[in-house]
């Protein structure tokens, strides 16, 4: 008699509600941009979305999904008497016409909803992150999507340094137009080219001389002559979602000679942090022999003055539809895997230096890794 081959249990069905345009965890399985929250269910293989009558055609044509389901449609019956369905009720009756109840869901599902659910009958586990452990490693046409978006930031940063390279040095301070030449100035022409890219840019930092030892301050008026510039540009495309990630340390005029020196060895951590990138690797490791390159020259770090200089943040992290996503090259084990494409970036900040950050991107791969980034790496300008 033929052994029956037993059957194996059916993958659990996914759910997720929210707004693609700000939750990279429902943009990455639909493709579909949209401002406000909708349905999305997994059974199985098959991947199905509950639409507002607003947007069911365009959903119809843009989503990477197997079935658009009307949101007015199943809310009819639940509206008879004239009140408006909760999203509770409509999401129940749609689990219910896909023969659903118990669904996984993110950490981040609102507890809310998720009580209102639960009093509905429909079953929800959750998943710890991430939801979707693909989104780490890149396909090739996501890689192209991200170095899209790097190559936006590019344009920005030639147009920044464009701009700087204009101004005349007078006093000590840069002038354009007949007047000191802003932080905010260089800012809107970086995000005026990144826009003319197709991208939206958020929070381009443009921090002169000592504003720079805050790795994440934006930077705010004038600019001196001779002095470092970090300029960080982060922009997400507007068609795809994804992002791209560039620093550069300028100068317009003469750097100090201490200056170049802290120039100089933070281009040799990234040249090293390019050279330790493969699979297999710690990112955790990356990060210690960067920090040990620089101690060793000299560059150390802890608070002075009462506040924190050196090397103190990470070297590096994962982009794609978040400008900070796994993997970690940092102070945590992460390891690194063929198709993360990753950020290469440390820095030195010291008061009455400045600041000096280099950023690269690079796709990990199995023996080595593959710079994305084009851009030359250059102090004065």
């Amino acid at each position: 008699m033929k052994k029956k081959t037993p059957r194996r249990p059916a993958p659990p069905a996914r759910l997720l509600y929210a707004a693609s345009e700000t939750e990279a965890d429902m943009l990455y399985p639909t493709g579909f941009f949209a401002p406000d929250p909708f349905l999305f269910v997994q059974k199985g293989r098959t991947r199905i979305l509950v639409m507002s009558d607003l947007e069911m055609d365009r959903a119809r044509k843009q989503a990477s999904v197997d079935r658009v389901m009307s949101w007015s449609r199943i809310a009819a019956p639940l509206e008879q008497n004239g009140t408006k369905a909760s999203p509770a009720d409509v999401i129940a009756r749609a689990l219910g016409q896909l023969k659903i109840k118990r669904v996984e869901v993110p950490e981040s599902f609102p507890l809310g909803l998720a009580m209102e659910l639960d009093e509905r009958g429909i079953r929800l586990d959750l998943v710890p992150d991430p939801f979707w452990p693909d989104r780490a490693t890149k396909r090739p046409d996501e890689v192209r999507a991200i170095t899209a978006s790097l190559r936006a930031a590019e344009a920005g940063l030639e147009a920044g340094i464009d701009a700087l390279r204009s101004c005349r040095i007078r006093k000590g301070w840069l002038m354009r137009d007949g007047r000191r030449f802003t932080a905010e100035d260089l800012r809107s022409v970086v995000n005026t080219r990144v826009m003319a890219e197709g991208c939206v840019p958020a929070h381009t930092i443009c921090a002169p001389g000592d504003q720079a030892v805050d790795p994440h301050e934006e930077g705010h008026g004038p600019i001196r002559a001779h002095a470092p510039v970090i300029m960080d540009i982060f922009p997400r495309s507007e068609k795809t979602g994804y992002f791209g990630d560039l620093t550069r340390t300028v100068v317009r005029g003469k750097a100090s000679f201490a200056l170049h020196e802290l120039y100089a060895i933070v281009h040799e951590g990234v040249r090293l942090g390019h050279r330790r990138l493969r699979e297999g690797v710690q990112g955790l490791d990356v990060h210690q022999e960067i920090q040990a390159l620089f101690a060793r020259q000299g560059y150390k770090t802890g608070v002075q003055k009462g506040r924190m200089q050196g090397f103190f943040h990470g070297t590096g992290h994962g982009v794609g539809l978040q400008i900070h996503e796994a993997p970690s090259i940092g102070k945590r084990p992460s390891l690194l895997q063929a198709g993360h494409v990753v950020t290469v970036e440390p820095g030195l900040y010291y008061l009455g230096l400045g600041g000096v950050r280099i950023e690269d991107m690079a796709l990990v791969r199995k023996r080595d890794s593959r710079c994305l980034t084009r851009v030359p790496k250059q102090l004065e300008i």
